[in-house]
């Protein structure tokens, strides 16, 4: 899909050079030949073109050769960028990124139309929140519905307007642009704040290509990032590095306000990157406690605690009782195996001489390095490395009970008080007994302790597994590219093996009722803060006694101060964490009511969840479009008309992680993301292949998208038949009863 998607924008900056910008104005500026390269990698625009010879200059006409045939698939023209403005809200360890740009239609004619496709590449763990567009004239705006709405729910199960192109790249179809027009886009979302060493850093993608400069518009470019940052701590801020120059605006105990504006010749070709430090040289924390605001449906407060793990470096650590259960099922054959395989030898070399490891690897079957936890010395290193190259062969099935039980007859040795039992289970597989396995795990602890279990997932019931992580009081991250395997594994390596403070617990609450997200407190890592939220009914104390175990063995206690939040929405940094936690419950209890609970969370905070669909919806209060006067232009967009019928909904797929595929899993399908073949040429399907499809297909909505690849008198001839065809609702008819992909 992301091959087809460059080979579309590389189409279609080829074919932009059909459009005349007057004379004196600057040359198009040189494509890339690098594919990669037409990904987006800012908030971009395209005008998605099907007919090359719509392709003009809207104020100029250059009167180009005709060209004969149609794009298929669709060429993508990026769009000329007016003006561009980023807010983004860094509030604890997420941040809230919202990009106002303005775009102009340059490369169709003024008479004509076209759709405009929306690319959001967001940074890490993105979440969308909402779109806006304004076309002066007709606007939409985004809402979440639920999928047991009985009115939707076929056309939410065939949602295909909005998909994810890679992980974290999404992908908006909005219909009806004119040629010459400008509109604006307001887009929002969420992402992850990432701590490394003792500091934040911050990546957002804001990285332009040339060819979105507009060409022969001489006004200024004006260039605008406003960021505020609010540790919840009542320390110093101070921003390290930067990519854009910043200016100070606001610095006061734990909060921090910076800003850049410029007028600039070209938009910005480097990603927003910002790294700061709170000044921290010890454990420190708080608790944050609001109210819930008007309209919650939820009626008990709202608090989160925090603990800040400090800079410093001499902190002792738990020693490591190290077990890695690894898939090698038929599925991961390939890259997704042998990315594994870096990331586990590249983990081994991090343990010390005083860590015990070992490794089990799976299919139907298990097979282990050794029979007991081996120390992590040079020769026992090697010889994992050398048993992992020759153990690794992907084939069979999947079954994860059978070596998870083993992990824990490892650990059932193990007397080491001062040491961490740490499972990584990596694979990208489904299985039947799920539920079974989360029970196990909850009913199986080693020395009093429960096991941590961080885990990885390619593409498998990820719910599944952040139950699992939750049992474990460890940790859960998801890898959607096959690049990011070995990234994520080490990343979650690092953080489960720098634990400081273990045995969390809090005391002194005395309230009448508490829910705690997640139930199961983790551990205290160096290279990750803990967040712990809750919902609670009665008085909450002045303060929360916090206490644990620290790697020496000798007692943590802290007693952290409760104050009343204002400026940080606690439900909107929140509502992600806490919508995972209740899917998770609601698969594991296999509860209607936690359903409906998450379902009315995602719709009251806007953010997608496994139970609403997000749709773009027409404002009621926008003029429409007119209709096109040519009986072509119109029945080629039959499809945009029945979306008019249902109050101009386009409903956006993909943004729900699953719960699995069995199918797939038994049948060894592999977890990359399939690649669609490029199209051989983008103009050379005419009336050759249009008999072939004919017989294929047999309703008038098919029969138009077969003609589309004719010539014009074929084509004048199927229109004229059409609009006789509509005159009896026959084509409405085809459109009700048709399943083929012509809708």
């Amino acid at each position: 899909m992301a091959n087809q998607f460059s080979s579309s924008v590389d189409f279609g900056l080829r074919l932009s050079r059909r459009i005349y910008y007057g004379q004196g104005s600057a040359p198009v500026p040189a494509m890339s030949r690098s594919p990669e390269e037409y990904l987006p990698t800012a908030p971009m625009c395209y005008a998605v073109i099907s007919d090359p010879d719509t392709v003009d200059n809207p104020d100029i006409r250059s009167y180009q050769p005709y060209v004969h045939g149609k794009c298929d698939p669709p060429a993508l023209i990026p769009l000329q960028l007016l003006g561009v403005t980023m807010e983004v809200d860094c509030s604890l360890d997420t941040a809230f990124v919202t990009v106002n740009a303005r775009w102009r239609v340059h490369c169709v004619l003024g008479s004509s139309t076209c759709d405009c496709r929306l690319a959001i590449p967001m940074g890490e763990q993105g979440s969308l929140l909402g779109v806006e567009v304004d076309n002066f004239g007709r606007s939409y705006h985004t809402e979440l519905i639920s999928r047991n709405d009985e009115n939707d729910k076929e056309k939410v199960a065939k949602a295909k307007d909005g998909y994810f192109l890679k992980s974290q790249i999404y992908i908006i179809d909005i219909p009806q642009f004119s040629g010459g027009s400008i509109f604006s886009i307001k887009i929002k979302w969420s992402q992850e704040i990432l701590f490394n060493e003792g500091q934040f850093s911050l990546n957002i993608p804001f990285s332009f290509p040339s060819y979105v400069n507009p060409i022969g518009i001489k006004s200024p470019k004006k260039e605008r990032i406003l960021l505020k940052v609010n540790s919840g701590a009542a320390r110093e801020v101070s921003c390290n590095t930067s990519s854009h120059p910043l200016k100070v605006l606001m610095r006061q105990a734990g909060k921090l306000s910076l800003s850049y504006e410029a007028e600039v010749q070209a938009w910005s070709s480097i990603d927003f990157s910002l790294s700061y430090i709170v000044s921290l040289t010890d454990i420190v924390g708080g608790v944050l406690l609001q109210s819930p605001f008007l309209r919650d449906f939820d009626e008990r407060e709202i608090f989160c605690l925090y603990l800040y793990p400090g800079k410093s470096q001499d902190r002792k650590v738990f020693r490591k009782n190290v077990v890695f259960i690894v898939d090698i099922s038929g599925s991961m054959k390939g890259s997704p195996l042998e990315s594994t395989k870096n990331a586990l030898i590249a983990s081994l070399s991090h343990l010390n001489a005083q860590d015990t490891f070992n490794i089990i690897a799976f299919n139907g079957e298990f097979y282990s390095f050794s029979g007991l936890m081996e120390p992590a010395t040079v020769e026992k290193l090697l010889s994992a490395t050398k048993w992992v190259e020759a153990t690794f062969i992907a084939n069979g099935g999947t079954n994860i009970l059978n070596p998870l039980t083993q992990a824990m007859k490892l650990f059932q040795n193990s007397t080491a008080s001062d040491s961490i039992p740490l499972i990584f289970l990596v694979t990208d597989g489904t299985v039947e007994n799920e539920r079974q396995i989360c029970n196990f795990v909850k009913s199986c602890p080693t020395n009093g302790q429960p096991v941590r279990t961080p885990r990885l997932c390619l593409y498998c019931n990820h719910y599944f597994l952040q139950m699992l992580a939750q049992l474990g009081r460890g940790h859960y991250d998801a890898a959607y590219d096959l690049d990011s395997i070995s990234f994520r594994m080490q990343r979650l390596f690092r953080t489960a093996s720098s634990v400081i403070v273990s045995d969390i617990t809090l005391g002194g609450l005395g309230l009448d009722s508490v829910e705690l997200f997640p139930p199961y407190i983790p551990d205290l890592s160096l290279e990750s803060p803990l967040m712990i939220s809750g919902r609670c009914n009665g008085t909450f104390p002045e303060s929360v006694k916090v206490t644990g175990t620290l790697a020496d063995m000798t007692k943590f206690e802290v007693d952290l101060e409760v104050q009343r939040e204002k400026d940080i929405q606690l439900t909107n940094i929140l509502a992600k964490r806490h919508m995972d936690l209740v899917t998770s419950q609601a698969w594991l209890l296999e509860s209607a009511e936690l359903v409906e609970k998450v379902s009315k969370m995602s719709i009251q905070h806007k953010l997608p969840s496994e139970y609403t669909c997000m749709v773009l919806v027409e404002n009621s209060d926008g003029k429409k479009a007119p209709e096109p006067m040519l009986i072509k232009r119109a029945y080629s967009k039959l499809s945009r008309q029945r979306l008019e019928r249902d109050s101009q909904k386009l409903f956006l797929g993909g943004m729900s992680l699953g719960f699995g595929d069995l199918k797939a899993t038994a049948n060894n399908v592999s977890p990359a993301i399939k690649e669609a073949k490029p199209s051989e040429g983008l103009l050379e399907k005419a009336t050759s292949t249009c008999c072939g499809r004919f017989a294929d297909n047999c309703c008038g909505m098919c029969l138009l998208q077969t003609c589309r690849f004719a010539n014009d008198q074929c084509t004048i001839v199927c229109t004229q038949l059409c609009a006789a065809l509509a005159c009896f609702e026959l084509i409405n008819c085809c459109i009700e009863l048709c399943d083929c992909d012509c809708l």
